[in-house]
């Protein structure tokens, strides 16, 4: 192991809980041991989960958030005692790791609850709103510090929690302790002052108008957690160690505004000054310990950083709070383990938090610690598997409800929380399988049919294996994807694999009765009915090096665009796009996290956007486009960047030997080519 690492593998206390390293495995919904979104029982999956990572040598654990009432079927988390028997049955052979584990409670989302179409038809309907009122009162569940609009939706409004609500609330919280307590659990966690989740709402001004005693004055702002930790010291004794989920700054301009790194902005929520004596009133209410980043859902990429946010964007932050409280802070947030090490070191952190990482490799603390940081499987950012809530204009939540109800699954890692669907199975007879295609998908396939005892051969008709991935990873900005291309590579070298390069497949019929699998990816979209055409330079082309000018017309504003958009302004280069929807990112997948950070970085940077817009013709010195109204706008520009999409390339139709996987199959992202691969490769006999 690096030397500059060894500050990570200190011991530390937690009041009187002593943890064996600095290593923090923060919550993530979807990986809770009581159930996500669902009937509360003991969560298999969850288990398995926190007991991998748990073996690989975290410290601290902390499953995914648990509602002390459960928005589905309105369940109150203590009523269910058969799961914390369950629990106390399980927790011997989870201690056996020498982890600790804190189980995180939360009072729930008020206005941040993600609301979806279905919803919206839920609550606007008056009769089907009081049907469903059995399986999801969404007036409950949304109810917030005063009336306020929701992050996602203009139809379900929050109402004001009453008093007694609130105090149910805190009575809840300290039953669901006691419960874990005596199942042998070592702490809990409070979600939390924090991102803008319900208890967060009461702190923030912006949120809380109340004039009652949980209003107005700092004290009567921060009643609400006050009264929680209280209650649960009470229940369970001073020695019994409640974390808290804090937001040091809440990085808000106002409702649906974030405020961006190095931006000037007004804060209307918990600025620094604030924070200072919060942190520290905290504490002395009965805090023991601060689990520390940034944000709230109106700024969510400083709690879930998307790749564009600078690396360690919450640790200046967290490291000033710490210099104002007594008991340990831990930070997270997009966070490097030798940056966090140095900050330990230096005495201005006690604690580091990783969550995304560990869906990508449960393993990744051991390969650390063994040298091995090659072998980690990264994660890279994109939300896509693990937390696709998606929204833009005229839409809540786009998502399916399959990722609403599974979150934490992972684009680059089938197997997490999939076990069940995806699993390795030992082929019953070893068949060479020929893989047309040395893309992602294509060495995803070769390796899960390598471990499963096939042999798998990969042609390629480029000189090196990535296909379409070496352009997407090219932005300066994406390391983290030239970490995961370079991983794969890594283990098609280490499996040994059989590779052909610059061999182009034009049939399969010379495979004979061999199976194959198709990932040839897709080629772009053409806007062949703009006159001038001919002059644009592909997204791919451009990614790859084709040079452009210093004003550059990006046409097609979905994630690729806007991406390239966002690498030329960071070039110093003057970027105008020109989308034909009503707004950027328009497409199902894309975590809030990631559109609204682009959004809001072209508009702080003033990129010209031209929505409901069309390319007419492309011009030596400019481009011609049509509005919605059919008014015509001619735009100076030295090169034009096509981006308006991808069609499927398959070599050839579906065989019976023959699998489409990917792109080749269905225009998706890196998820689905990933997992179509496994899926694949799972497939044959």
């Amino acid at each position: 192991m690096d030397a500059r690492l060894e500050p990570l593998f200190t011991p530390w206390r937690i009041g009187n809980c002593e943890i064996k390293n600095r290593i923090v495995l923060t919550s993530m919904g979807g990986t809770d041991l009581f159930g996500w979104m669902e009937k509360n029982h003991f969560d298999k999956d969850g288990a398995r989960f926190i007991m991998e990572v748990a073996k690989n040598n975290a410290g601290l654990v902390l499953p995914g958030c648990q509602p002390v009432y459960n928005p589905m079927f309105g369940q109150w988390l203590h009523k269910n005692k058969k799961m914390y028997q369950d629990l106390k049955e399980w927790m011997p052979e989870f201690h056996k790791t020498g982890a600790k584990l804190f189980v995180q409670l939360t009072a729930g989302f008020g206005r941040s609850f993600t609301i979806s179409e279905l919803m919206e038809t839920l609550y606007t309907n008056k009769a089907l709103r009081v049907l469903s009122k059995p399986f999801m009162d969404l007036d409950k569940i949304t109810a917030s510090a005063s009336p306020s609009p929701n992050r996602w939706s203009d139809k379900v409004p929050s109402r004001e929690m009453t008093v007694a609500e609130i105090r149910e609330f805190v009575d809840a919280f300290a039953e669901t302790a006691k419960l874990l307590q005596d199942a042998g659990v070592d702490g809990v966690e409070i979600h939390a002052v924090h991102e803008g989740y319900l208890l967060d709402q009461f702190t923030l001004r912006y949120v809380n108008h109340r004039t009652d005693e949980y209003g107005g004055s700092f004290e009567n702002r921060y009643r609400f957690p006050v009264e929680i930790v209280q209650a649960i010291k009470k229940a369970c004794g001073k020695d019994f160690p409640v974390s808290l989920r804090y937001s040091v700054i809440s990085k808000t301009k106002g409702f649906r505004q974030g405020a961006l790194p190095g931006e000037e902005y007004t804060e209307v929520g918990r600025d620094m000054e604030e924070s200072e004596r919060a942190a520290k009133y905290l504490q002395d209410a009965g805090y023991d310990m601060l689990n520390c980043d940034n944000g709230t859902y109106d700024a969510w990429y400083w709690a879930h950083p998307p790749i564009y946010m600078p690396e360690n964007c919450n640790l200046e932050d967290v490291e000033h709070i710490r210099s104002f409280v007594d008991i340990p802070v831990v930070c997270a947030g997009r966070l490097d383990p030798r940056t966090a090490a140095d900050a330990i070191a230096e005495g201005k952190l006690d604690g580091a938090g990783f969550a995304r990482p560990f869906l990508a490799d449960q393993a990744w603390v051991t390969k650390m610690m063994e040298g091995r940081e090659e072998d980690i499987r990264p994660c890279i950012l994109c939300h896509n598997g693990c937390f696709n809530m998606c929204h833009y204009k005229g839409v809540p939540n786009d998502q399916d409800l399959s990722d609403s109800l599974h979150l934490s699954r992972c684009a680059v890692n089938a197997e997490t929380m999939q076990w069940e669907k995806h699993y390795i199975q030992p082929a019953a007879v070893s068949r060479r399988v020929h893989i047309i295609g040395g893309g992602i998908g294509g060495m995803e396939a070769a390796r899960v049919l390598k471990l499963r005892g096939h042999e798998p051969v990969i042609h390629e008709k480029e000189s090196e294996l990535g296909g379409i991935f070496i352009a997407a990873s090219a932005e300066s900005y994406k390391g983290k994807l030239r970490q995961l291309l370079a991983w794969y590579r890594r283990q098609m070298e280490l499996m040994e694999i059989e590779v052909h390069l610059n061999e182009e497949i034009s049939g399969t019929e010379r495979f004979g009765s061999d199976p194959v699998i198709i990932a040839t990816g897709a080629v772009p979209k053409l806007p062949k009915n703009v006159s001038g055409y001919e002059r644009m330079i592909e997204a791919c082309d451009y990614l790859k090096g084709a040079p452009v000018g210093e004003t550059v017309a990006v046409i097609g504003g979905g994630l690729t665009g806007c991406e390239i958009a966002y690498e030329l302004a960071l070039q110093g280069k003057k970027p105008v796009i020109v989308e034909m929807k009503d707004d950027l990112i328009a497409q199902k997948g894309v975590c809030l996290a990631n559109s609204s950070y682009l959004r809001e970085w072209f508009a702080l940077h003033k990129v010209p956007v031209y929505l409901e817009t069309t390319l007419k013709e492309v011009g030596e010195q400019s481009i011609i486009c049509r509005g919605k109204d059919g008014s015509e706008t001619e735009i100076p520009c030295d090169s034009v960047i096509s981006s308006i999409g991808y069609v499927p390339n398959p070599l050839r139709e579906k065989g019976k030997n023959v699998t489409l996987i990917g792109d080749c199959d269905k225009v998706g992202n890196l998820r689905t080519v990933i997992w179509s691969a496994y899926e694949a490769a799972m497939k044959i006999k």
